[in-house]
């Protein structure tokens, strides 16, 4: 019963945290947030009819709406302009592993022999153009067990600023190399450097994607530190979380077994993401 009543959505339950304001976070989203600074500044324009108002009022009203946008933007866990699943709120010690970039032809083999190895499962969330010259890769994902998720077929450094149409075949390009290698079609989804827009979310709901995020982001990318990398994601592990890792890291590589000992030494168990999160990841039944 109580696994039923469990949300996956972290700003679901965030109002309801004992040493949180009153005010609920939930409102602060896209829509809300334009029309309350557009309400504001009809209110000084109004105003400024009976008195002055200093420029630098309207600056910091337009700067502050700019950082709230920027926020909402690059922190995928907001839910600003869509509602991301990041995390499942719970209380058992369950996580999930998910891998970003993929197919390489560095460490992607061998990070999968390390999960074979372990009996982990994890969530790849490729990018397609990779996939021409790495079937082999796609396809040993799929047969352990794995499942393979759209991060793309791009990963362009634009393509939050494409329009949401160019998104869309984008995506759906990366859908059809995927089905063309293993007869499924990803249904989830994961931005290009976890960037969300307007555009995002209207390519996202046109296109029937369900949006991944992640709750603890292991930054393997840029840490070449195997020791700091590892007592990162021991300090931030939660039941419930989404980690991010990216399987052309060799970091996340050196890491992986130790890494597994340590979390299910400490009792957590590592189950594959579409179960922790009781979604469907594929549109279709294998041709």
């Amino acid at each position: 019963q109580r696994a039923q009543n469990e949300k996956y959505f972290d700003l679901q339950s965030l109002s309801k945290h004992p040493s949180l304001p009153i005010i609920d976070l939930r409102m602060l989203n896209f829509r809300n947030t334009n029309i309350l600074f557009a309400s504001l500044l009809v209110v000084f324009i109004a105003l400024n009819f009976f008195m002055h108002f200093p420029v630098l009022l309207y600056v910091f009203t337009i700067v502050a709406y700019t950082l709230l946008l920027f926020h909402g933007s690059y922190f995928i866990s907001s839910g600003f302009y869509i509602k991301v699943i990041c995390s499942r709120q719970t209380e058992n010690k369950v996580v999930a592993f998910s891998f970003d970039d993929g197919p390489a032809e560095n460490y992607t083999l061998e990070i999968l022999q390390v999960l074979k190895d372990t009996g982990v499962p994890a969530a790849f969330f490729c990018i397609g153009s990779k996939i021409p010259g790495n079937e082999p890769q796609l396809r040993t994902m799929h047969e352990q067990g794995h499942i393979i998720g759209n991060h793309s077929d791009s990963h362009h450094f634009w393509f939050d600023l494409f329009s949401w149409r160019k998104m869309l075949r984008d995506m759906q390009t990366m859908d059809e190399r995927v089905k063309h290698v293993i007869g499924f079609t990803p249904k989830l989804f994961r931005p290009p450097y976890g960037v969300t827009n307007p555009n995002v979310k209207k390519a996202i709901i046109t296109g029937s994607y369900i949006p991944i995020g992640w709750s603890l982001r292991s930054m393997d990318t840029v840490t070449t530190d195997e020791k700091k990398l590892f007592e990162k994601i021991k300090r931030n592990i939660k039941p419930g979380a989404i980690i991010l890792f990216h399987d052309t890291s060799r970091t996340t590589l050196a890491i992986l077994p130790e890494l597994i000992r340590f979390v299910r030494g400490n009792g957590y168990q590592i189950i594959r993401l579409d179960k922790m999160i009781n979604i469907e990841p594929y549109c279709q039944k294998k041709l």
